[in-house]
């Protein structure tokens, strides 16, 4: 979608940008992006996610610039990220290498290394903390001390957990699917043909509108789709990313860590039953995928949920339907269509508006 503003009264314009400042500084102090990383950090996480830009630094620039709107802030992530340059492509990064903070199943309550609860609002009682309004710099450093303190005395290596979907693999309860290597496509840099690769689906979804994702996956549960999934895993942490040695690209041991991306990952399990010949039933269990940049832990279980929806393609279902899904969950796509709307449509509608008025005054000769 290319709409493009129309110019006209530039003094207007000009005098309208000027009072978003007005706006933003009507307290007359100004937020320091350090704090919106800090504090915000589930709003910063959403942001990289929808932009694909991993840089919480320039999520709160963003954000602050955007006055807290969520697509105002990935719209200027996403022009910058247009202009820089791709200097690498990373390795393959498996995410069985993750470095866990957070990892929970649904499905089973005891897993080797065992559920860790992690940072989640899951388990508040979502009440309001009216002291909150009196915290102030003092009392978060007493309390940082008093947690960095503590962790010092309970540092130790750095473990890396077993995938809970690899044990139901070895008992032969999910289908074994053959490795796909082949190159994927960049759905950021390439026009989205159809039938799209699960790839490229996962990756609009990945960089979707976190609750239009939330709200097919939610009319899915409801029964437009009638995928009803159980958490094999949901993890959440650190991702090695490494890139190849340019002097020995081949050996994959010889490689360069660039640092690390949090991300957010879950396998769903659903089951599915299949007919065999002898006229019995076998169920097994397919994998709805879903991972995200950050700990955009409801946005991921409806990834998992819609990249389940669009492998089995029941047409009966709009959930089910790729390009109903991957043309509306874009934040930006949306957001721009529908804003368009406030630009100058004067001589559209006038022609519409007199064609209303011929018709209107034919039928009032008729009645005469």
């Amino acid at each position: 979608m290319a709409y493009v503003a129309v110019r006209g009264g530039q003094k207007a314009i000009n005098e309208s940008i000027k009072q978003l400042q007005v706006k933003r500084l009507r307290c007359k102090s100004s937020i320091d992006t350090k704090l919106l990383e800090g504090s915000m950090r589930l709003l910063i996480d959403q942001v990289i996610s929808e932009a694909s830009l991993y840089s919480r630094e320039l999520a709160a620039i963003a954000l602050k610039q955007a006055e807290g709107s969520v697509e105002e802030a990935v719209f200027l992530l996403r022009a910058y990220r247009s202009t820089l340059p791709r200097k690498y492509y990373s390795r393959t990064a498996e995410s069985s290498s993750m470095i866990v903070e957070r990892r929970i199943s649904s499905a089973f309550k005891d897993i080797p290394g065992g559920q860790i609860l992690g940072a989640s609002f899951d388990y508040t009682h979502r009440l309001i903390d009216f002291e909150l309004k009196n915290e102030n710099d003092e009392d978060a450093k007493k309390f940082m001390r008093k947690i960095e303190s503590k962790l010092r005395k309970e540092e130790g290596e750095i473990v890396q957990l077993p995938k809970v979907i690899d044990y139901l693999k070895k008992e032969g309860l999910i289908q074994t699917i053959e490795e796909d290597n082949e190159e994927p496509r960049d759905a950021t840099k390439e026009t989205l043909k159809f039938p799209a690769s699960r790839s490229e689906r996962l990756q609009i979804l990945q960089r979707g509108m976190s609750q239009a994702i939330i709200g097919l996956g939610y009319a899915s549960l409801r029964g437009y789709g009638a995928v009803h999934p159980t958490i094999g895993e949901l993890r959440y942490g650190k991702l090695p990313i490494t890139i190849e040695n340019p002097n020995n690209p081949e050996d994959e041991e010889d490689s360069y860590s660039i640092g690390y991306v949090e991300v957010t990952e879950v396998e769903s399990l659903v089951p599915v039953t299949k007919l065999l010949r002898d006229g019995t039933h076998e169920i097994n269990f397919d994998i709805g995928y879903g991972i995200t940049l950050g700990q955009n832990e409801t946005k991921t279980i409806a990834m998992s949920i819609l990249d389940q929806c669009l492998e089995r393609k029941d047409e009966n279902f709009a959930t089910s339907d790729e390009e109903f899904v991957l043309y509306h969950v874009d934040s930006i796509e949306a957001t721009g269509f529908i804003s368009h709307l406030k630009l100058p449509h004067y001589v559209t509608f006038q022609a519409k508006l007199n064609s209303a008025r011929k018709v209107k005054g034919k039928d009032d000769e008729e009645e005469i």
